[in-house]
């Protein structure tokens, strides 16, 4: 009777064991689960590359060698807005479809059709984000893009060649492709004032944030090293509040 009584003490004794070294190695997959950092993506124009951090095929404003003509001090990717904002907060980049140049709508430079590179047609590349920037609409000023009237749902592609459905489109997308996703729209400085306004009413129409940026220093139109802090800051600020 004592063996068979010894027996089951020790089966009991091994189940235990084997539960107890289940539920242990269970805690870290959560405790690992709880601190995944998130992931960042960025839609944005010149203001947001560097080579080799933006698809293959995009042009690129900074690179580590400036091209000539074009003087800058971010040579480093770590000098940039969104390496800054990602490194303070143990934060990964996630993907950063930013395409020097290009406009939010389909209309660029001299009414060029820049419907191969605008932001419009490229909100659908940032994969799996946790946050992501919208940084555009400098270069639809610059290039004096039309700027159309509010159409909040049903594009047509004809309504895509003007900045306010093309941004309503953009913004729209983005919640509906991303709804896990906090989404913050960065308005530039230096750019017209319907530009400005138009961006700060279609954010508003769909609930997202937004930043306006202001005194930002710049060398050949974009920013400096110290530039770039500041919109960093900037930002940080803006989701502060």
């Amino acid at each position: 009777m004592k063996s068979i009584i010894s027996i089951f003490s020790a089966c009991v004794l091994v189940a235990f064991s084997a539960c107890a070294q289940n539920s242990t190695t269970s805690v870290p997959n959560v405790e690992e689960a709880a601190a995944t950092p998130k992931r960042v993506s960025i839609l944005g124009d010149s203001y947001s590359t560097f080579e080799g951090f933006i698809p293959e095929g995009y042009i690129a404003w900074y690179k580590p060698v400036p091209k000539e003509g074009r003087p800058t001090d971010v040579t480093r990717p770590e000098q940039t807005w969104w390496q800054i904002y990602i490194d303070r907060h143990g934060y990964e980049l996630e993907a950063n479809d930013s395409y020097s140049g290009a406009t939010v709508c389909n209309t660029g430079y001299g009414g060029a059709d820049y419907s191969d590179r605008s932001f419009a047609t490229r909100v659908g590349r940032l994969g799996n984000p946790d946050i992501i920037f919208l940084f555009g609409g400098t270069n639809d000023a610059w290039a004096e893009a039309p700027l159309g009237d509010y159409i909040w749902s049903g594009w047509s592609d004809a309504d895509l060649y003007s900045y306010r459905p093309a941004a309503a489109y953009v913004v729209s997308n983005l919640k509906e492709r991303y709804p896990e996703a906090e989404v913050l729209v960065i308005i530039n400085d230096e750019i017209s004032e319907d530009v400005k306004e138009s961006t700060v009413k279609i954010a508003d129409h769909y609930g997202v944030g937004y930043v306006q940026l202001h005194d930002i220093e710049k060398m050949s139109l974009h920013p400096d090293s110290r530039g770039m802090v500041q919109i960093a800051d900037q930002i940080d600020n803006a989701l502060a509040r």
